[in-house]
């Protein structure tokens, strides 16, 4: 018992010490704070790792981040849609009235149809304009002082809000709501929502030119991109985040798995469907670091795995329709009639500096894994680019065990460093013959898979490059890294006829890999078409289905008027045609925002028609034409919103600055030694104390929803459910 009690005194005595070493180190931080106000280093529009509200500075397209309060996304899954509503609040914290910039990443196929904004009392809506129509509206309520908000879309996947005149000490609460389709492969759903961004390097002048008037970043230029100050391995949460998804599967789940964050899954009871067809998740933390990004897997129970499903909306005289159709998989017959052709591999690698640590360690584990699945009547190669790009053979060479064990050895010794020149990558695995035609391997299927974390710029351009150079190659492209840019990998590889591929985290690699080269080894269902058996005139996105590996479905939108459901879809897997009839009943009902998901469909189609070297003049109104009559924002539109009561306009911009969380890197993480209890313990636990009385302070003055523990997360759910587009 006297131990006990002595213990417990020096545990009393420690935390003294600690809460007077958190009072120093607080007035340390608070000079900190103050010198970061004047002399916080500016970021570009790139530079942003997640949602930021960036202040703009004197100095031409250069900002600094002003700090968060808190974000919270409430996701409602109906089938094989998903409607999420995405709210983050911030406060300006200076004495004078401000205008920033907001820089959120979203899924690149995301129908971003709403704003709204709420500043201090006054709730603001955002309408649909032409591109330039909208900046001359919100700078000219700029000038007259009024509250304005100006949405824009700086890439698919990355949009900027401009908000004008935020007062002193106002809280800003910024809402954005989109639609998706979920992704379906080998049997599970799949929902991601970005919550961090690699950073972006800018390459030097272009290799080939770029399509004109293609929609580029504000601040991209020939040097590579400055990154803002990332907060170290280790610090605590920078940038918090809560998440709650209600999933209303119509089918029976049998499994549910949160990917890269500790969820908890809970079953909706007191409904009119059974509760395993519908569950609430939510993050087991109150509020985690946005350094990774988020992933949910569900698979449907055995028996209830669909084999097509339709999804219907009526609006203005057109039906609108999301079919998904899921081929039978090959039978034993057709696997063994399937002549296995000989392959030519091209394994190209990411080594720039922003694949250090874990993304490198799964980046060359990849790499070993490929190399194991290659037979001796293949041939293969490998390359590596970072600031430069090199071959380890000077040309392909036949996969003896020689030529294997000296790769092995390559790979292993293969180190993160420097910039990411990608295109000189691609004109090494896409080369050109004598002819100055794309070079072909008499005999061989010659497929490149590409594994990075898309940390470009330029995709625009790689994405000609790819169409330009495939010929008849195959580019499958593999993501590493907790936050890899999924725009530029799903483009990639439409424009390459291969897949995309996701690697997360080292735990799921082996997995993942397996199912890549399972779909490269399986017959492909080549030559799809879909038709309505009432000949109805249906517009349909895309417009040619591609090629389908695998596990993964058909999927298309379609535009027509009401008619027949009836769909006849057919291809040729292998040499063997296939067909089928399907009459898939109407899933749910009646779906809000499928015309939004088809309309966001045709603007892909019409911009990829863009970026090969469609003329511009005449597709860029068809794009705004279709983007204002849904009200979607796109490279040509933007939500604007003004308020027409006048507000006093500031002289000077006011700026401050918060470190961002980087995207996360498992390896190379850092912490305080634990095994000596000094000044870096005491230090630490006053931190801590200090930290968590901010944190409860900041939550009561500031947070506008929390959650309760456990089931009190459906509290957050009613109040920030999103809202069903009209």
């Amino acid at each position: 018992m006297d131990g006990q009690i002595k213990r417990a005194m020096g545990w009393a005595g420690l935390l003294g010490k600690a809460v007077a070493s958190g009072v120093a180190v607080s007035l340390a931080l608070a000079v900190l704070a103050l010198g970061l106000s004047t002399t916080a280093r500016a970021a570009t529009l790139n530079d942003t790792k997640m949602g930021s509200l960036l202040y703009r500075t004197e100095a031409l397209g250069e900002y600094t981040v002003a700090p968060r309060v808190e974000t919270e996304v409430a996701i409602q899954v109906t089938g094989l849609i998903a409607r999420t509503r995405v709210t983050q609040v911030f406060h300006n914290p200076g004495t004078e009235s401000v205008e920033g910039v907001y820089v959120f990443p979203l899924p690149d196929k995301a129908a971003v149809d709403r704003l709204s904004m709420r500043i201090g009392e006054r709730t603001i809506e955002g309408q649909i304009r032409e591109k330039e129509e909208a900046r001359r509206v919100y700078e000219q309520a700029k000038s007259e002082g009024k509250k304005a908000a100006l949405v824009e879309q700086q890439r698919p996947n990355l949009f900027t809000n401009s908000i004008a005149h935020i007062g002193p000490n106002e809280m800003v609460r910024v809402t954005i709501e989109y639609q998706q389709a979920l992704a379906f492969d080998n049997g599970e759903y799949r929902l991601r929502f970005p919550l961090a961004v690699t950073p972006r390097y800018t390459p030097g002048a272009p290799a080939i030119e770029a399509p004109p008037e293609e929609p580029k970043a504000v601040e991209a230029g020939a040097v590579p991109v400055v990154n803002p100050d990332q907060a170290p391995d280790g610090c605590g949460p920078v940038n918090p985040v809560d998440i709650v998804v209600m999933i209303d599967a119509g089918a029976p789940i049998s499994k549910i798995t949160s990917s890269y964050h500790e969820a908890t899954i809970e079953k909706v009871v007191g409904i009119e469907k059974t509760a395993s067809h519908r569950v609430v998740v939510y993050l087991s933390k109150n509020q985690e670091e946005s350094d990774r990004d988020f992933e949910l897997v569900w698979t449907p129970s055995p028996g209830a795995k669909p084999a097509a499903a339709l999804f219907t909306e009526a609006k203005a005289g057109n039906e609108y329709a999301l079919l998904m159709v899921i081929p039978p998989e090959p039978t034993d017959l057709e696997r063994s009639q399937a002549l296995r052709v000989p392959r030519e591999t091209i394994l190209v690698v990411d080594t720039s500096g922003s694949m250090t640590g874990s993304p490198m360690e799964q980046a060359k584990q990849a790499l070993l894994i490929a190399l194991s699945t290659l037979q001796p009547e293949d041939r293969f190669n490998i390359i590596e680019f970072n600031s430069e790009a090199s071959m380890l053979f000077p040309d392909a060479l036949p996969a003896s065990a020689t030529t294997l064990q000296r790769a092995r050895a390559w790979v292993k010794g293969l180190r993160a460093n420097g910039g990411t020149e990608m295109i000189k990558a691609l004109n090494l695995a896409l080369p050109m013959d004598a002819a100055g035609r794309p070079r072909e391997t008499p005999g061989y299927l010659r497929q490149v898979i590409f594994a990075t974390d898309g940390g470009v710029s330029n995709e625009d351009e790689l994405f000609a490059f790819i169409h330009k150079r495939l010929g008849g190659s195959r580019l499958f492209t593999v993501g590493i890294g907790s936050a890899p840019n999924g725009h530029f990998m799903t483009k990639a590889a439409q424009f390459g006829r291969g897949t995309f591929t996701y690697i997360g985290d080292l735990n799921e690699l082996q997995q993942k890999m397996a199912s890549l080269f399972a779909k490269l080894e399986a017959p492909v269902l080549k030559d799809v078409s879909i038709r309505w058996a009432d000949g109805s005139d249906v517009e349909t996105f895309p417009a040619r289905v591609p090629d389908l590996y695998l596990g993964e479905p058909i999927v298309v939108s379609a535009s027509m008027k009401p008619a027949s459901k009836t769909v006849i879809v057919s291809g040729v897997r292998g040499n063997q045609p296939w067909s089928v009839a399907l009459t898939p009943s109407p899933s749910h009902g009646e779906s809000s925002g499928v015309g939004a998901l088809w309309a966001r469909a045709k603007i892909a189609t019409l911009m990829d028609e863009i970026r090969t070297g469609g003329d511009v003049e005449s597709l860029r109104p068809k794009i705004v034409k279709v983007a204002l009559d849904h009200h979607l924002v796109s490279a040509y539109t933007s939500l604007v919103a003004v308020d027409v009561t006048p507000t006093a306009v500031s002289e000077r911009l006011k700026t401050a600055m918060v470190r961002t969380a980087a995207p996360r890197n498992d390896l190379s993480a850092g912490s305080l030694p634990q095994t000596d209890i000094g000044i870096e313990f005491e230090v630490l636990l006053g931190l801590i104390a200090l930290i968590a009385a901010g944190v409860v302070a900041a939550l009561g003055l500031y947070a506008p929803t929390r959650y309760a523990p456990a089931a009190g997360k459906a509290h957050l759910w009613k109040l920030n459910a999103p809202r069903i587009p009209e």
